[in-house]
This record gives C-alpha cells, structure tokens and sequence, in this order.
C-alpha cells in the first residue's frame, strides 16, 4: 500500500522544479499557473534567484514544484495512492493531491500564509531549534520548565523519534537550548529561521489567513489524508479550514503520522514527491521495514 507525502518549508533550492519544467508540458502549465495567479515569474524564482529562500516565496514554490512533480507522476505512472500526508506547508501540497483544493486557490493562500506568518513576529524576538538525542517527552518537560508567562516555548516538529524542533520566543528557546544539553541531547542546533513557526505566536496569522480560507470552495476528497494535527486520517472538506488554522500554532507530528500510517493503515511503501528528500531520510529512521523512495526529477521516473 502506497502514501504520498510532500515537503515543508526548508526543501526549497535554486533550480528546484528545472528538470521537471523542462522535459514535461504538463509540469509547465502549473509553474505558468503560479505566475499567473500570483503576478509573478515562478520559472525565475525557482531556477534562479536566492529570493527564493525567502518565507513568502518559499512557500508557493513548494507548493508549485510538488504540485508539478506529483502531475507528472500521474501522467507517467499508473500509480495509485491509498493516502496522502505532508509536513506543515506540505498539506497543502498533499490537499491538491487528494482533489480537495485547487490548485488555483491552494497556490494563493500558501502565499498569504507565507506572508503572514513572516509579519506576525519581529524579527529577532522568536526562535526555533532541534534538538536530537532525547525522548520526546523529555523535550516536552523541558520546554514546559523553560517557559514563562511572558516567553513560551514548545515543540514544534516531532521529525522522528530523537528529533525534536522547538518554537517559540528566542529567550525560551536558548534556555530550552541549554537544559536539553544538560539533559543529556546530542546536539542542540539553534535553526536560522525567520519565524517561530508552530508556536502560540502564529496566532496574529491564524486570524488572518482565516479570511483568506473563508473564501476558497474545498472539494471532496478523492485520497484521504493523515493530518499534522492529530496523526490521524482526515477526508472532511467541511473541516478543511480548521485544520489549516490549527496547524498554524499547533506542532507538527509528522513520526505519529508515519507510524499511524504504517502500523494502523498497512502503508509500507512511502514516495516523497517534490524538492529534496528530507521527509525521505526522516520516514527511514521513523519506519525501517517499509520502502522510501523520492520525486523530483526525470531520472527519479525510472526508480519509482
């Protein structure tokens, strides 16, 4: 049995999409579907510009070179996928993959997202960092004994068992930072970000990007989806928007969601569609039985 799952934010790279662009029709008609909707050049900010790293355009860049890769798998390969997840960003990816959001409408409101969610902190007041080698519970207390009314931090990706990304005001993050290495981490690495994302300080972008949800049409779901939220399975358009606003200020638990996958559903085999495979390595660690391959480009076709 088959899933789907599309990256976050962090996979972007200059020439992302290129190979793609270049050898499929199809892959082009989405990157000229981007510019249009957003009044810009997708092409030259994927292949060429360093502003791509840039939150506000990273984010439908993502999106654009998933949605691309994942239009040329369908009109490559007969294969079908019994469910589709994605890490943060990624859900929206994994929503045009399952039919349940246009692609149109999806495009738009990662490019809000990306643009509220960098104005709802100043830069320099929020931090993020992983930290590897320690229980998940045992970040969770940390970040608990860290926080003060004032300065919160909190887990924001549980990755794989042994990483944890933490979020939150950069006070509470160094001090997190530093009672995880007493606590006996391997390593603890402060993340150069340009915001706390999946904190309590998103919520100023949780109003916000409910009104750009208020108006999008979600549609049925042909590929049910495993949630950031809950690591649960999720195929209710009516309840589409509230779990695109809770997974703003809510972490990401993305090794519950391979595990529900693999132990609970009988996914074994994993296919990470987009740039990099960063969600490769994690699923690898998380899920040693099953068989983890990526998509990104032509040569990839032949692997899959």
């Amino acid at each position: 049995m088959l899933a789907l799952v599309f990256p976050g934010q962090g996979s972007q790279y200059v020439g992302m999409g290129k190979d793609l662009y270049d050898n499929f029709k199809i892959a082009r008609e989405i990157f000229e579907k981007a510019s249009d909707k957003l009044s810009l050049d997708m092409k030259k900010l994927c292949f060429e510009s360093d502003e791509v790293h840039l939150t506000v355009n990273a984010q439908p860049a993502i999106l654009t070179v998933s949605t691309a890769a994942n239009e040329v798998l369908k009109s490559e390969k007969n294969i079908s996928p019994s469910y589709v997840a994605g890490h943060s960003l990624g859900e929206y990816s994994a929503l045009v993959a399952s039919g349940s959001i246009q692609f149109d409408d999806a495009i738009w409101a990662v490019r809000k997202r990306g643009e509220f969610t960098q104005q709802a902190v100043p830069v320099g007041v929020g931090g993020m960092a992983a930290v590897l080698g320690l229980a998940d519970e045992d970040v969770n207390q940390i970040c608990r004994d860290a926080s003060t009314k004032d300065a919160h931090v909190s887990p924001a990706n549980y990755n794989s068992i042994g990483q944890v990304v933490i979020s939150g005001v950069k006070f509470a993050v160094e001090k997190a930072a530093e009672l995880a290495k007493k606590a006996g981490a391997k390593r603890v690495v402060l993340l150069d970000v340009s915001a706390p994302f999946h904190s309590k300080l998103m919520s100023s972008a949780v109003e916000q990007m409910r009104n750009v949800l208020d108006k999008i049409n979600f549609l049925d779901f042909k590929i049910p989806m495993i949630t950031n939220f809950d690591a649960k399975m999720f195929n209710d358009k009516l309840k589409i928007k509230n779990l695109l606003l809770d997974q703003l200020t809510s972490p990401v638990l993305w090794h519950q969601s391979i595990n529900y996958l693999n132990n609970n559903l009988g996914v074994n085999q994993f296919l990470e569609v987009g740039p990099k495979n960063v969600l490769s390595g994690l699923i690898k660690r998380i899920s040693k039985n099953c068989s983890v391959s990526n998509f990104s480009e032509k040569a990839d076709l032949e692997k899959i």
